[in-house]
């Protein structure tokens, strides 16, 4: 399988492995996540991975998916309406399921596919190595919410540094989907992985720096965090005001969680 893809499902089962430990009510228990519950965070992830599946099987196919979620909002419905109304009374187990196997079907298709190839998504086309590793990134980053309302401590892994490289990647990003210039050069990165290892993005800066853990990191790039609440050591102007704002995933301008609202039960 393609390495990314490997995480990817890696991702999926821990959250799988959570999920099935859930009581029928905890499914409609809101999380901290702007109040959504925990069927809706598997919904939305669920839709979101047949919108890729979609993408994977070709441009036209992942068009006309878009237009139909686009039609829902158009009516007025909000995306999280949206997706309950499309989805009704799939919840709890049945959901769990139908969830768990798309992901095992998305990992698989993927895999075939050239790695170098690219896909279409929400904004820019994407790499197929770095649209997996995005899809990763949501399971972990959504499923994050449900492991902090049951109170579950999730070990990290060494497979965060891939989401660590769509966090260091999407520095441009975070300030052109919000219309606002970039404040000055692409900090210099240096994290902690779980296992000891240590990685390193862009040139060496004592000015304009993130260094830390690769668990706050990517925590504050997929906005599971607010910066304040995590031990990074941010240095420079552009530095900071990226980890105010950083948001490494496609889709309008979100704000991060304000300090102290995100954390385990």
């Amino acid at each position: 399988m393609l390495p990314q893809a490997v995480d990817f499902q890696a991702e999926a089962d821990e959250l799988h492995a959570l999920l099935t430990t859930l009581h029928e009510t905890d499914w409609q228990r809101a999380t901290l996540f702007k109040g959504w519950t925990v069927t809706d965070i598997v919904q939305h992830l669920h839709e979101s991975d047949l919108m890729a599946a979609a993408s994977v099987a070709g441009p036209e196919p992942f068009a006309r998916a878009r237009a139909d979620t686009q039609a829902n909002r158009d009516s007025g419905m909000t995306r999280l309406q949206a997706t309950r109304h499309r989805f009704g009374d799939l919840i709890g187990k049945p959901l769990l399921e139908r969830w768990y196997a798309q992901v095992v079907d998305l990992c698989g298709n993927l895999s075939a596919l050239p790695p170098n190839g690219r896909l279409s998504w929400y904004g820019p086309d994407m790499g197929v190595r770095m649209f997996t590793t995005a899809r990763q990134m949501e399971t972990w980053a959504h499923g994050q919410a449900i492991y902090d309302l049951m109170g579950v401590g999730r070990q990290p892994t060494d497979r965060l540094r891939n989401i660590a490289e769509i966090g260091v990647r999407t520095y441009g990003w975070t300030f052109a989907n919000r219309g606002t210039p970039i404040p000055g050069p692409a900090p210099y990165v240096r994290l902690a992985g779980p296992s000891g290892t240590v990685w390193e993005w862009n040139d060496p800066s004592p000015d304009n720096s993130v260094d830390g853990s690769v668990l706050d990191f990517c925590q504050v790039v997929t906005q599971v965090r607010n910066i304040a609440d995590t031990a990074l050591k941010v240095t420079g102007g552009p530095a900071r005001l990226w980890m105010s704002l950083a948001q490494c995933f496609a889709g309008p301008p979100e704000d991060p969680p304000p300090a102290g609202t995100r954390f385990t039960a």
